[in-house]
Parts: structure tokens; sequence; C-alpha cells
């Protein structure tokens, strides 16, 4: 068969060849080591969080090694693509800093000197690449129709034989030129197949970076590499796209470990140089006493937007999603205090092959440490833009009282154990409204939280009339309090109240928490002598009044 012209029949109007488009996309200008890695998602919906930990440790190598990160758009699938898919993977992204080297920044646009980055703008690529297929006798048109294929795998599973479209089932593979000729000329529908050299009783090693080296069986099914519209399957794509792109490491999801030897084997009939690939193992979530994969319809947090909605810094996210990456990564911040994630260097060795489970309070317990190593005035500037979107109310308040705000969020901030008392911005008013008087409500005071606060009224009027003194420093402050304890009864000390609690109506923890309450609602606050200092002399006042009456 003379496969020029077949391939010239198939392809009428494909005029460039390989070498044009190897010549258009060069080999990178690059630092030796340098990583060019990608994200590849299709726009079916929104990013999960266990596309942003793939896409984040790819990017993560990339940086590392002064490589390139970019993200290229699989949408060859119009069923399965949504109203803005695209836009709402990029917001997604834009919304967690989540910065690109190279490829789609809108729906319309992109950067970068290797696109188009949307794979329906590469068809004339990808059928170029095929015809070379053709004309290297390395492909063929199919023309089974579904009912064909119907049959051929009602026959194997009879016959219990692998199923598949291979070996004597491949029919279209021995057409002879005229019987093409005829068939296209009538029109009929056909796909392109890899006429696959592989014997599936032999074994092909598949090295993967964090599962090590696989056996497979060699490939030996026809895969279809073009759909009869002429768009590429994955597998095509994938071979067109990461070569001309020059990705040198692949990270995809494990469900692609089975592709691999597909993809190696596409990779070898080009003699292209074959990417090092990583297959990431699902992120989990432990449900009762199993354990299954984060879904994005059963857990809330599998979403984005969950940690936009709540406030969890994006800064914690990744650092969180460090820790289920490599498992030294915890250890080295501790001991590299003064070093951030940008220092550290991501090391495939230490990811585990049998992925991680997802676990929230751990998130929010390093969102919390991380949240109390900010300034006041981060703190104050990441609220106020949450609130903006979450909490009207609250940013008014944010906007109206800048400089109070910086102070309130100041409190036992700089020293050498910050408080921590949220790890989330949302959960910032909860813990600090008492100290904005269009927020405070002394109606919802319970003096049933205190312990031996019976006597309250008589405790906060003494306070007032013979020890209250907003100039007193802290010190002062604090031995006025031990003498007010004394005077209506209670221990001064906590050790003394232990050692004989029959004569003491209670404790100095007791006389704090009545004045503690009283201006807070909260038995729980920062450290109430700068609470009050902030407060002010004629709010403290106000305050015990309406209290008292």
């Amino acid at each position: 068969m003379d496969y020029q012209k077949l391939a010239n029949l198939m392809f009428p109007n494909i005029d460039k060849n390989i070498e044009y488009y190897e010549k258009k996309y060069p080999k990178r200008d690059l630092p030796d080591g340098a990583v060019v890695s990608r994200f590849a998602p299709s726009p079916t919906g929104f990013v999960h969080m266990g596309s942003l930990r793939t896409a984040f440790i790819a990017k993560k190598i990339s940086t590392d090694t002064k490589g390139v990160f970019y993200l290229r758009i699989d949408d060859t699938d119009e069923k399965r693509s949504v109203k803005n898919g695209i836009q709402g993977i990029i917001e997604d992204f834009k919304n967690f800093n989540f910065e690109i080297d190279e490829g789609r920044i809108s729906e319309t646009e992109e950067k970068g000197n290797y696109g188009p980055y949307l794979q329906s703008k590469r068809k004339e690529i990808y059928q170029t690449f095929a015809k070379y297929l053709v004309e290297n006798n390395l492909a063929y048109p199919c023309f089974a129709t579904e009912d064909d294929l119907v049959e051929i795998r009602k026959n194997q599973e009879a016959k219990k034989e692998r199923l598949g479209y291979y070996g004597r089932y491949a029919k279209s593979r021995n057409l002879s030129f005229s019987e093409i000729e005829k068939k296209i000329q009538n029109n009929e529908k056909f796909v392109l197949r890899l006429k696959s050299p592989g014997d599936f009783n032999k074994k092909i090693v598949c090295p993967d970076l964090v599962k090590g080296k696989i056996e497979f069986p060699e490939n030996d099914l026809d895969i279809v590499l073009l759909k009869s519209d002429g768009v590429p399957t994955y597998h095509f794509a994938h071979l067109v796209d990461d070569y001309l792109m020059r990705t040198t490491h692949i990270l995809r999801g494990d469900e692609w470990l089975s592709s691999l030897p597909i993809h190696i084997q596409l990779f070898q009939i080009f003699e292209f140089p074959i990417p090092k690939y990583c297959h990431v193992a699902p992120v989990n979530k432990k449900d009762g006493e199993s354990i299954r994969k984060l879904s994005k319809r059963k857990d809330p947090e599998a979403a984005l937007s969950f940690y936009h909605e709540k406030g969890i810094p994006v800064h914690a996210v990744y650092l969180y999603l460090m820790t289920t990456a490599n498992s030294n990564f915890e250890g080295w911040l501790a001991q590299n205090k003064n070093l951030g994630l940008e220092d550290f260097k991501f090391d495939f060795k230490k990811m585990s092959a049998s992925g991680s489970l997802f676990d929230l309070d751990k998130l929010l317990n390093i969102s919390k440490n991380y949240i109390s190593k900010l300034s006041a005035s981060e703190v104050y500037h990441n609220v106020l833009n949450w609130s903006d979107a979450y909490d009207k109310e609250f940013n008014e308040l944010l906007k109206k009282y800048p400089d109070y705000s910086i102070k309130i969020f100041n409190i036992e901030r700089k020293q050498k154990k910050p408080r921590k008392d949220f790890s989330a911005w949302s959960e910032v008013k909860d813990n600090m409204f008492y100290m904005y008087d269009e927020l405070f409500n002394y109606k919802k005071i319970d003096f049933g939280l205190v312990n031996k606060a019976e006597k309250y009224k008589d405790i906060i009027n003494l306070y007032i009339q013979n020890y209250f003194n907003i100039n007193d420093d802290k010190d002062t402050w604090f031995r006025k309090i031990k003498e007010l304890a004394i005077e209506v009864g209670y221990a001064q000390e906590m050790n003394l109240y232990k050692e004989n609690p029959e004569k003491y109506l209670g404790n100095i923890a007791d006389i704090s928490n009545i004045l503690r309450v009283s201006l807070t609602s909260k038995t729980t606050t920062p450290d109430l002598y700068e609470i009050m200092k902030l407060l002010g002399k004629e709010r403290i006042q106000e305050r015990f009044t309406k209290i008292c009456g």
C-alpha cells in the first residue's frame, strides 16, 4: 500500500510536517535540571482539593528548579465541558494566589510561546502528527460502527478473552487502499487507530517517581487516536502537547497509571524523549471506620470555595498540602522557623505512594499557627478583604475603626508565644465582637458561666469605686485585683484557695472572670488588662453601669 497516498487521502488539508512544529516550539532554554510541568484539567467543574494538591506539587518542582509551570486546558470533550468551565478554573487559581508561568489566563487570553494552551485550538497540530503515523504505517482508519464494537465485545466475553480492539478483532487494520478510498468517498465515518506494535505477552517496565518501577503487559490495543470529528483522544493529545510544550515531568492522578504503557509506547513510536511520570495517589478521608476518596459531592472541604467562605488563609492551605506531599516538611519547618515554604525543596522520595488522609483539624491547626505569626496589620487587611465578601456588617466596622481594629489584633501578638485564638477569618468576629459597641450586647451576659459570682454586682461596684484607674500600669492593675479579692473574701492566690477552699468565697481567678464577663460576655479572652486599656475609661464605666443597673 502507498501509505503516503493514504495519508493524503485522509488528511487532504494538512500540508505541514512534524519538523515544522519542532522548529516553532524548540527545546526550552532553561538551566540543567529545570523541570517543565503542567496542570491540564478539563473544564468540567470547579478545581477540587485533590487537583489543587497535584498542581501545587507540579508547580513547586518547577519553581525549585527554575523551570516552567503552565496551565493547559483539555477541552476536547464538549459533552463534559460546562459553561464558563475554563474561567472557573482560572478564577479558582486566581483566588488561591496560584500563579502560572504560561498558559490560559482567561477564556480568550493566554501567555507563553508554546500555545495554544487550549486543546480545541490545536486540531491542525494533532492531525499533522496523525498524518505522520499513517505515512509510516503506524496508524489506520477504522470504520467499525458502534454495533460492530458491541458484537466484538460480546464475542470476547463469550470466549472469556480480553476485551478490546486488537489482533484478529481489529478488522479495519487489514483493509486495502481501494476499500478505504471507497468508504471515505462514501462519507463513511471513521476514527484513526494506532497500529500497535505491542505484544501483550511481553512486559514493559514503567518507571514512576513515587511508585518506583512497575511492570505492565505491553499495549497491543489499537487505541483510538483521533475521533470521527478529527478531535484527539486524551492519549494522543497527551503525547503531542507534552512533546511540543517540552514537558519534562507529568504529575497526574494514579487513575491514569494503567494508561502508562500506552503513553510510553506512543513516545517510543515517535522516538520522542519520554517525560518522567509521577502518579499521585488520591486524597482520602476517614469516614467512620472506613477510608474513602475525598468526594466533591459529599465533602464541602473538597471545594476550594469552602476555604474562601470560611476564610482559611491560602498560605496555610499550601503549608498543609506540603505536609501531605513530603513527610519531612513538618520537621524541616520546625528546625527552620525563619524560612518559608519557598525555601523548602520538594523531594519525590519523601512522597507517599499510597496517598494521604485529608485532616481538616490539622489544616485548621496549621492555619491557627500561621495566623498567630502575622502582624496585626496583616491580620486586619486579611479580615477586611474576607469580610468585604462575606460579612458586610463587620467590614463596615473594620473600615470605620482601622487603627483601633489593628490595636485589637495586636493584643498578645508581639510576644514569644503569641495567642492563637482563631484559625480562619470567619472566626475573628466571634472572638472579639465585644470590642465594638455596635456588636456588644450586655443583655446576653451570663454570670452563671463564672464560678462563685453570686455577688458580682457588689464586686463590680467596689472595683469601680475603689480600684479602677485606667492609667494604672499592669503590675499596679493586677495588685489592685488582688486587694479587691482580699476585701471581698476571695483568695488572692490560687494555691491558697486550693489548700483551704473552705476559708474563701472563691479565688482571684473568679474576680478576674467577673470583670471579664462584665466587659466581654466571654469567660475566655486575650489579656484583660490590654482589653480594658483599649476600651477606655468611659466605655468600661458604661458597661459596668448597665450591668449593675
